[in-house]
């Protein structure tokens, strides 16, 4: 399709507004909408948060009258059943008087799975499925993996040096990789998601606080997962400090300790176990118990033990590597193992997908091919 295709440029404008709901929507998707007609756009929709209206009702109530004779851009296909006490969007659709609806892809939701198209053919719409539907897969992964594989999709950020390290010697000071810029920017992205996720020894050397800076954002209160094998988690942790302004989740092996356990319980933590496996527990029982709690997007900064693992493993759906000019020249933690460097080097597996410079950092992003 060309860009200068009228479906696919105002498509490629209700991908933009979708993301506007990106880390606030879960368990629904990010969709975005547009009611377009003679042309012009003349209502704007995206998913609203805590399981607000759909992107299709917002853009409907937009546009009022002038819906009558349009064309809806969904970037998703339409549900036809009602969810809590809002209608159908199908319903809303074939009210509104609307003669052609364009949708990016078809829903894998069983509730839905190409019924929201067939009910608007059967009402005598035009439908016209497929347009940027590569685009549409990727900015509803979350929901499309949720759904079909029972896990959220994951975000895998890594740093590294200029000579590949993640972090010096165990008695190194804490190496601070990134500029301002791209730190930043990593704020940017954690708002995009519903949890953040590291393993327990990024909390044991940085004591993170795990949550999103930004001006604005004070009321974005992600989950924050600590992947704790022995449940080593201190009290005094800044996550455990501060568990009543946001939640944390400690994932235990089944052999942790039960006096680790309720000491942690007691400060306000949440303590799930999970059997072991690579990276000492079972990352695939992880995301799954993720995904029951009806989080679609999840954010890692685990550091190059559980980055590795990740990739290794399949569940690195994108990973954003930053390099940094600095060099360690020294020895120290390399920033991802061999065999996870030659995954992403695989275009089997992994597609180069973007590259920027964000200050001084350079940032290359990998998508999982799906």
């Amino acid at each position: 399709m060309s860009s200068s295709d009228p479906d696919v440029r105002f498509m490629a404008a209700a991908l933009n507004l979708g993301r506007r709901g990106l880390g606030q929507t879960s368990p629904n998707p990010a969709v975005g909408a547009l009611v377009v007609k003679d042309g012009v756009i003349v209502g704007r929709g995206f998913t609203q948060p805590a399981r607000g209206p759909h992107a299709e009702a917002e853009a409907i109530r937009d546009a009022g009258n002038a819906a009558r004779g349009a064309t809806l851009y969904v970037t998703l296909e339409p549900c036809n059943h009602d969810h809590g006490h809002a209608r159908a969007c199908t319903q809303l659709i074939i009210e509104a008087g609307l003669v052609r609806v364009v949708s990016a892809i078809e829903d894998p939701d069983k509730r839905v799975a190409g019924s929201g198209h067939q009910c608007l053919r059967d009402a005598g719409l035009e439908v016209v499925a497929g347009v940027l539907a590569e685009e549409a897969r990727r900015a509803n992964l979350g929901h499309i993996l949720r759904v079909t594989e029972g896990r959220p999709m994951l975000t895998l950020k890594l740093a590294q040096t200029a000579d590949l390290y993640a972090a010096g010697a165990d008695d190194d000071p804490r190496l601070m990789i990134t500029g301002e810029a791209a730190n930043a920017y990593v704020h940017v992205v954690r708002a995009m998601h519903d949890a953040i996720l590291v393993g327990i020894g990024t909390v044991l050397a940085d004591d993170p606080q795990m949550n999103v800076r930004l001006a604005g954002m004070d009321g974005k209160k992600l989950l924050r997962v600590v992947l704790d094998t022995h449940l080593r988690m201190p009290l005094a942790a800044r996550l455990i400090a501060s568990v009543h302004e946001a939640p944390v989740l400690i994932v235990a092996g089944a052999d942790a300790s039960v006096e680790a356990e309720a000491r942690l319980k007691d400060a306000g933590a949440d303590v799930m176990r999970v059997s072991s496996g690579s990276c000492g527990l079972d990352l695939s029982a992880v995301l799954k118990a993720l995904a029951q709690r009806r989080l679609t997007r999840v954010f890692s900064e685990g550091g190059p033990r559980v980055g590795a693992a990740l990739i290794e493993q399949g569940f690195a759906d994108e990973v954003g590597l930053f390099t940094s000019p600095k060099r360690l020249e020294r020895q120290g933690y390399p920033a991802l193992s061999a065999t996870a460097r030659a995954i992403l080097a695989d275009p089997a597996r992994y597609r180069a997908a973007e590259h920027h410079m964000i200050g001084a950092d350079r940032l290359d992003l990998y998508h999982r091919i799906v």
